[in-house]
């Protein structure tokens, strides 16, 4: 006999659930915490099904193969297509670096995927969530390896059940052993995205590798491992914050995962002979509610947990061949066409409709603009810094000097030679350390993706006294780059 807490009361009862102790647990069932209730989702096959198998290969192999990708740069150039420079301050893409100011290409990208995701949304639904989100595909690997080696709902749910034995500790063993072995691998393909792969392949398994590499691998080993082994469902639900948000991207016409109960109800089971008439296809099977990842009902409407993932579509248009009626009682649909039937209308599905004009437009304007800025960014970049102190010099016959850093950025594969002269300011004269002044423009050699500096002493001729704005030009196999900056030199005052 236990005794639990029941709306205030002590009861005394035969065995209970572990529901039943949690809530005992909890007093009245008001507890901070819910316990997890293990899911069983059964095996479907279909067209879903499908799709997501396809999406799953894709995805994990573009994840795990992209590393290892040879791109060919010149000279002692990182030779990976995609790497993360972290000590050299760069990202390379196949043929594109970029530098750490140019990190609004990132947040470019951020924004882009960002109003891909509304737009998708608004059209479709939840589609990124049952069919791309790494929670998702690592959690469908998961439960791949579960069925393998466990077997599938109903042998699970048995081995659950029954009291340790040696069969039951060497399928959960080596269940958790693959599950580890697929997270180790999660974070192994990670840190090769921020060093040379095969350098750090090599160096790794030594213990040779950089600090920050085995504590990577080691976080997303565990995450990998508690998020798509133990907490599934969970992380969508309960930590996840696009469910909540995705609320306001969809509307009546977006399509979603929908139960068609125009169509099914009044359900309930039937008999093989047994007339249709006068009720609806759905026999009440729970096909739909086994096969759901996330435990649902999808007959009760949208809900927060449901990631339109499709399986019930798969499972439930099994049952209906089975039962000789049409497919597709539960699909792709929207409220809009579930309502329009209920009233014996023609259902329409407006794709272009006020916000996905609204995604769309400015998913396209933000595109267009970073492919702007991207084919328009210079490949050369000189920035000019004059010392502060002292903000001038008066030399011996006169003439007043002004000292400038020029930082001169070569973002190109290749070495530039450079000529660097002066405009505003007639007759300067031009000196870097150990080299005499002259006239004329001095020549800079830059290394391919490199930032030289280069200390630069400006001098006006003898008799001029104002101070005035002037341009380094640096000029070389491509387009002059002109880098205003000041000369300075009796009051520091600068006509405008």
């Amino acid at each position: 006999m236990t005794t639990v807490i029941e709306n205030g009361e002590r009861v005394t009862a035969g065995p209970v659930s572990a529901a039943a102790k949690a809530r005992a647990k909890g007093g009245s069932g008001g507890g901070l915490y819910k316990p997890r209730t293990p899911i069983y989702p059964k095996a479907v096959s279909g067209f879903w099904r499908k799709v997501k198998w396809a999406l799953l290969i894709l995805t994990l192999g573009i994840y795990y193969v992209t590393p290892w990708i040879r791109w060919r740069r010149p000279g002692a150039l990182p030779q990976q297509a995609v790497l993360v420079d972290f000590d050299h301050a760069r990202f390379y893409f196949f043929g594109i670096q970029l530098w750490p100011e140019e990190v609004y290409f990132i947040t470019g990208l951020l924004v882009i995927a960002a109003l891909a995701l509304f737009l998708v949304t608004a059209l479709f639904g939840r589609l990124w969530c049952g069919y791309a989100c790494p929670q998702t595909v690592w959690t469908d690997l998961f439960m791949a390896v579960e069925r393998w080696i466990e077997g599938d709902r109903n042998a699970r749910m048995r081995l659950d059940a029954e009291p340790w034995s040696l069969n039951k500790a060497w399928r959960k063993g080596l269940k958790h052993a693959v599950w580890l072995g697929v997270g180790f691998g999660t974070g192994g393909a990670w840190i090769f995205y921020f060093h040379d792969a095969p350098d750090l392949l090599a160096k790794f398994w030594v213990g040779q590798a950089p600090m920050a590499s085995y504590l990577s691998c080691a976080a997303l080993t565990f995450t990998t491992y508690a998020l798509a082994g133990t907490m599934r469902e969970q992380v969508c639900t309960y930590m996840c914050p696009w469910p909540r948000i995705q609320g306001a991207m969809i509307d009546q016409h977006s399509l979603q995962v929908t139960y068609r109960k125009d169509r099914g109800e009044p359900r309930g089971p039937h008999k093989k002979g047994e007339t249709w008439l006068g009720r609806g296809d759905c026999i009440d099977c729970n096909a739909c509610v086994v096969a759901c990842p996330m435990g649902i009902d999808i007959r009760n409407g949208a809900q927060i947990e449901c990631i339109n993932c499709g399986l019930c579509i798969d499972a439930c248009d099994e049952i209906m061949l089975k039962v000789e009626r049409p497919v597709a009682l539960i699909g792709y649909d929207t409220d809009a066409a579930v309502a329009a039937r209920t009233c014996g209308q023609k259902p329409v599905y407006p794709l272009v409709r006020p916000r996905t004009i609204f995604y769309g437009v400015v998913l396209a304007a933000v595109s267009g603009l970073m492919l702007w800025g991207l084919m328009n960014r210079p490949a050369l970049v000189v920035y000019a810094i004059r010392d502060r102190n002292p903000t001038f010099v008066r030399l011996h016959d006169g003439s007043i000097r002004n000292s400038y850093t020029l930082k001169i950025a070569n973002r190109g594969f290749q070495k530039r030679l450079l000529q660097v002269g002066v405009e505003g300011l007639p007759g300067a004269m031009l000196k870097t350390p150990g080299e005499d002044a002259t006239h004329e423009a001095i020549a800079v050699e830059v290394d391919a993706n490199d930032v030289r500096a280069v200390r630069v002493l400006l001098s006006a001729a003898p008799g001029a006294s104002d101070s005035r704005p002037i341009a380094f030009v640096a000029t070389g196999d491509g387009p002059a780059v002109r880098t205003p900056t000041v000369f300075l030199q009796g009051d520091g005052h600068v006509p405008g």
